[in-house]
């Protein structure tokens, strides 16, 4: 079988040079069309990853500022409580008898008359 010969011969008329040449278009049109859908999928793929590569950038990014902005409100709940205890501690400052109870107690300062026993911070052994 494999040694079969060609018995049909080509005919070399106009029609059959006019349909080679058409078949030989057609072979470029597709070879043409495959280049420039393979050239649309290149682009459109570089497209999408740079796009998907953005969009994770801009989460991270997000995700980052998320947390600095809790961070910076806790912080700020923190200033706001100090802020508090502060204004809390000007006005016992302005209160004479909250000074001279100060004063008394961390400088051993005494009133008129009274006299200051400093005991020992230890525990008695007995």
């Amino acid at each position: 079988m494999s040694a079969k010969k060609k018995t049909v011969t080509r005919l070399d008329s106009n029609y059959v040079q006019q349909y080679d040449a058409y078949i030989v278009r057609q072979k470029r049109k597709k070879q043409r069309l495959i280049r420039r859908l393979v050239l649309f999928a290149i682009v459109t793929a570089l497209v999408i990853g740079g796009m998907a590569a953005y969009h994770m950038n801009q989460r991270i990014l997000h995700a980052e500022k998320t947390e600095q902005y809790e961070q910076l409100e806790q912080e700020l709940a923190d200033l706001k409580k100090e802020e508090s205890r502060l204004q809390e501690e000007i006005e016992l400052l302005n209160d004479e008898n909250y000074v001279l109870d100060i004063a008394r107690t961390n400088y051993f300062l005494t009133k008129k008359g009274e006299l200051i026993f400093k005991l020992p911070d230890e525990d008695p052994s007995y």
